[in-house]
């Protein structure tokens, strides 16, 4: 902790920083003399900041210290209500991991996926001090004026001391509420009309939406997340009808999270849906707008909602963890638009279907550690755009079909030395740009702390 906050404040004196890292941890300045002195040299570098990192690193602060928060939910906020590039968000989130400001933490597997704009296995989190300092620059404005508020039940009140303020217009842009389990009358009656992002995050097994969600009528990302260790039911989905701005959902650790009607029509302008440690879910509506969906640690999933291959806006998809899925449907070419494809880490993936041939726009694959893949369709010839293939730790996938000479496009195979070999004589013989990439299996347990 030390060395972290040292390199954030760039203090001269170790015992200075040494001391200001004591006083915040603790939170034991009195007044706003002190709180404003013990700030004043961590501005220095904060300050230094452009105004897009500033408030970058200022909504990085809503989240909870010392807890993993898949980046891609940041990334989202930055993209929905800072409304930077997905690529120029995800520099600012290196470059905040390199200040020592947050801890960027993923599969070193992933190495090639971020340029194709999914962060789905990166994690960031960080340290209580460096949050706290953050948090409370931030929420210098009065109350019903900030841009960024986090709101936590303590002692049975919502509000506590702010509880005056029950119907009041707020002007917040990005709210994190962290409770308990809530039950519809818990709730107070509050008013968020200007909320783009909403952060619900929550330890139980039950939990009922905010009634107040009806007045967010600019909400463009919505983040459902159960911090407990066991799954939790959501109550109240009907009050989603009203949420037509909705631009991207994440759901963690939700028992049927789409499996009622109720709230399905406004998710129909969606473009991106992630649900991470669901369960008990069959269908996914063809959202006619969705280009990304991201399907992570869903261990009951063995067979892909049929709902998918019916919504050819699809760019991204991205399933992985998934230890129960055996098959891809025929029908999985009808995503025409598909440009980004990862089949990661999903050890009962008995095959690829051969419909995969008609994904005429795919430039990724990533098929990783499908550990029982024993061949490759001979249909994967006719992805004529596709530019990368990551096929490590496919330790039965032993022969390339002749096909694969047809790919002209590609630029880079990463996958084992067995198989290695044989993409080597492709690039000798039919493909002279192609670059083979030899690396060996990786073995981490890091994916159980998520």
């Amino acid at each position: 902790m030390v060395s972290v906050t040292a390199s954030c404040m760039q203090v001269e004196s170790h015992e200075a920083w040494k001391r200001a890292t004591n006083k915040i941890s603790k939170r034991k300045y009195r007044s706003n003399y002190q709180r404003k002195g013990l700030y004043t040299l961590p501005q220095i570098n904060i300050d230094s900041f452009d105004h897009v990192h500033k408030e970058c690193l200022l909504d990085l602060a809503l989240f909870p210290a010392d807890k993993k928060i898949s980046a891609d939910a940041l990334l989202d906020i930055w993209v929905y209500v800072e409304k930077l590039q997905r690529s120029e968000a995800f520099a600012i989130l290196s470059e905040l991991a390199d200040r020592n400001l947050l801890n960027l933490t993923g599969n070193p597997r992933g190495s090639t996926i971020v340029p194709c704009g999914n962060a789905s296995e990166l994690y960031i989190s960080q340290r209580d001090v460096i949050r706290d300092l953050v948090f409370d620059l931030g929420h210098e404005d009065n109350i019903l004026h900030r841009k960024r508020l986090s709101i936590e039940r303590k002692n049975g009140s919502l509000l506590g001391k702010h509880e005056l303020l029950r119907g009041r217009a707020f002007d917040t842009r990005i709210l994190c509420i962290l409770t308990g389990r809530m039950e519809e009358n818990d709730w107070y009656d509050m008013n968020f009309p200007e909320t783009e992002a909403l952060l619900l995050l929550f330890t139980s097994t039950e939990y009922f939406l905010p009634p107040f969600l009806k007045s967010m009528k600019k909400l463009k990302f919505l983040m459902i997340s159960n911090c407990g260790t066991n799954k939790a039911t959501v109550k109240g989905l009907d009050i989603l009808s009203s949420l037509t701005q909705l631009k991207s959902v994440r759901l963690e650790r939700l028992i049927s999270p789409l499996g009622g009607k109720q709230g399905i029509e406004a998710l129909q302008y969606l473009e991106k849906l992630s649900l991470s440690l669901c369960e008990g879910f069959e269908n996914i509506p063809a959202f006619t707008s969705l280009q990304d969906l991201n399907l992570d640690h869903n261990n009951d999933l063995e067979e892909l909602p049929l709902g998918i291959c019916n919504i050819p806006s699809i760019v991204s998809l991205s399933i992985t963890n998934c230890h129960q899925l055996q098959n891809l449907p025929y029908d999985f070419g009808k995503m025409s638009n598909l440009r980004m494809l990862k089949l990661s880490e999903l050890p009962c993936l008995e095959q690829l279907p051969a419909s995969i041939g008609k994904l005429e726009q795919l430039e990724y694959l990533d098929i990783s550690l499908c550990e029982i893949l024993t061949e490759l369709p001979k249909e994967i010839g006719q992805l004529k755009k596709l530019r990368e293939l990551d096929m490590r730790e496919c330790s039965n996938l032993t022969t390339l079909p002749s096909t694969v000479c047809e790919l002209h496009s590609l630029k880079l195979v990463t996958c084992d030395e067995t198989i290695g070999k044989q993409w080597l004589r492709v690039k000798n013989t039919s493909i002279p740009e192609l670059r083979v990439e030899i690396v060996e299996a990786y073995f981490s347990l890091d994916w159980l702390d998520v």
